[in-house]
Parts: structure tokens; sequence; C-alpha cells
């Protein structure tokens, strides 16, 4: 059996509009302790695309930008046991507490959730009386990994752009 994992802690202002949940970060990302910090992935792409700015070269920067457009970054999944960094690999997981986390942070009106995993351990988990009725969306994964739902980046970039009516 594998080592038990644990996430990052939420990247959030107290006047956020948006938190971005994605499932559990990957390897890379937890090594780095950094969100999306595999440059394959198309998240930091994909948000600049969402405002047409160009990509920083530093993580620094890049939270810097996110905190300013009152987007929180964090999980569903505070721990669990994963082979690899697929999120078909994922075993015993143990949300975060999102509801304790819209408590503290009343701001937030639009739960994105970046891709399937997300979607399916945030609806597993809460309902949504205890996410206090927020909208809930399932974006399509910024991840590269090829699978039946993926798109290609524009398709993907014509999606996120929900969010930008919580702005």
């Amino acid at each position: 059996m594998t080592d038990k994992i644990f996430g990052l802690p939420p990247i959030v202002t107290k006047d956020a509009k948006v938190i971005i949940l994605g499932s559990m970060p990957s390897i890379l990302s937890l090594e780095n302790q950094e969100y999306y910090g595999n440059p394959r992935n198309h998240f930091w792409r994909i948000i600049y695309g969402l405002f047409e700015e160009d990509i920083p070269h530093t993580y620094e920067e890049k939270i810097e930008f996110v905190k300013r457009k009152g987007i929180a970054l964090w999980d569903t999944i505070g721990t669990c046991y994963r082979e690899g960094s697929l999120d078909s690999s994922i075993k015993g997981e143990e949300p975060n507490n999102i509801p304790g986390f819209l408590q503290e942070y009343p701001s937030i009106k639009l739960i994105a959730c970046n891709g399937t995993k997300s979607y399916k351990t945030l609806t597993k988990y809460f309902s949504p009386e205890m996410l206090e009725g927020r909208q809930v969306i399932q974006l399509p994964s910024s991840s590269p990994v090829p699978g039946k739902y993926n798109k290609t980046f524009e398709e993907k970039l014509e999606i996120w752009k929900q969010i930008l009516k919580y702005q």
C-alpha cells in the first residue's frame, strides 16, 4: 500500500468570489508545493487565457494574479492514497471541509470543479444545503491526460469562461 498523501492548503482572500476545486494535486505539484505545478497542465494557460494576459514566470506572480481576480484555489480531497498522479488511482479519499471553508469565506458565490473527480467527490460528500445554495459547476479538467471526455485547449477555455460571470 502506498503512503497517505496530503493536499495543499487553500489559496484564498477574504473577498474571493469563485473557488476552483481540483481533486488532489499531482505528485509534481505536491513535491513543488504548487497548485498545478506540472507545466503540461493547462490550468495556468486557461486562467490567463480567460483574462487575455500573458503567464508570468513565477508561481508567486500566478498566485497574486488569482487573488486579485477573486479566485480561490483548493481541492475537494484533503487526503487519500494514490499510486502516481491519475485521479482514477485515488483510493480512500477524505474530503476537505468545504462547508466550513464556505462559512469562513461567505463572499464565494461559485464553486467550480476542475474535472469529473473533483465534482463527483464534492457531490458525494456534500449536499447542496451543506454548500449553502452556492452555484456548483463542473468544468472540463485542465489535465493534459487524454480521456474519453477530453477537449481541446480552445474548447476548455470556452467552457471555463463561465467563471467570468462571477468576477
